[in-house]
């Protein structure tokens, strides 16, 4: 901070890096605490900031009117909000009151993007990933899917470090050139996640159909001798996509689709229709 490119010069910085440590962790730690339907997470917000500002406004007038900025509408995924309230912070104490619209500016121009990254990386794409991994590695026997799963929420924890210092490193110029280009990145994500999930799908997903056709000498098995013969993994695929399309139904929870799963395989198991496989 001390450098000829920081934007925020040796006299007017204020904050400690104690103190933005300990904003830091309120935000971690309230992020979804405080939500209401009326302003979502600005309550978080205004908690984790109070501190920080009360240093920074000495004025109580000046403080309250900040305190107050903070407690609009604000809804942000949690990990990539470090980003934008590590440069509102920035501009806080480099601008001071005077910066409070374009403190709220850059709130909202920023929320709806760099949300849109977070949760197609940070609650999709990665968890479902590694979840997938792990899971099937405990279904091996294997404990160290466990040990995989703990450390990724280690690895999150730490990137959320670093997210937010670098918002506050970098104030605006960082954020507001990423935000530009912020579709690009969410479609490459996207595109990228759907090659992995069906990737996943063959190994993950398992059905098998036990059925055989038999024409005098010659058997033939109805999902190798046919069914894998037009696409290989056929039946997982499809069973994936009819998940999929069930999810999308209105009264259809995850909870119902799970028994209905149950159900569909105790019925196959009994019938001779489904079978384990080898």
């Amino acid at each position: 901070m001390s450098n000829e490119n920081s934007h925020i010069t040796d006299e007017n910085c204020k904050l400690t890096k104690k103190d933005l440590n300990k904003m830091f962790r309120r935000w971690i730690f309230s992020a979804g605490l405080g939500y209401n339907f009326e302003t979502q997470q600005a309550p978080s917000v205004a908690f984790s900031m109070r501190k920080a500002l009360r240093k920074i406004y000495k004025d109580d007038k000046e403080y309250i009117e900040a305190m107050d900025n903070h407690y609009k509408y604000f809804n942000a995924n949690p990990l990539m909000a470090n980003v934008i309230l590590g440069a509102t912070l920035a501009m806080e104490e480099n601008e001071g009151i005077k910066a409070k619209n374009a403190v709220q500016s850059l709130k909202t121009s920023l929320m709806g993007p760099f949300s849109g990254v977070g949760d197609s990386i940070f609650w999709i794409l990665i968890p479902t990933i590694m979840g997938s991994i792990a899971g099937y590695m405990a279904v091996q026997g294997n404990a160290t899917g466990a040990v995989i799963w703990m450390i990724l929420q280690a690895i999150f924890y730490f990137l959320k470090v670093w997210l937010f210092k670098t918002g506050y490193n970098s104030g605006t110029k960082l954020v507001t050139s990423l935000g530009k280009k912020i579709n690009i990145f969410t479609d490459a994500i996207s595109i990228m996640g759907l090659m992995v999930i069906g990737c996943l799908i063959p190994t993950v997903v398992k059905v098998f159909i036990p059925l055989k056709f038999k024409t005098g000498k010659v058997i033939l098995s109805l999902q190798n001798g046919i069914l894998d013969k037009i696409m290989p993994a056929l039946l997982p695929v499809a069973v994936t996509i009819f998940v999929y399309w069930l999810l999308g139904k209105k009264n259809i929870t995850p909870t119902k689709i799970i028994g209905l799963i149950i159900l569909i395989c105790l019925l196959g198991s009994f019938t001779g229709i489904l079978g384990v496989v080898k």
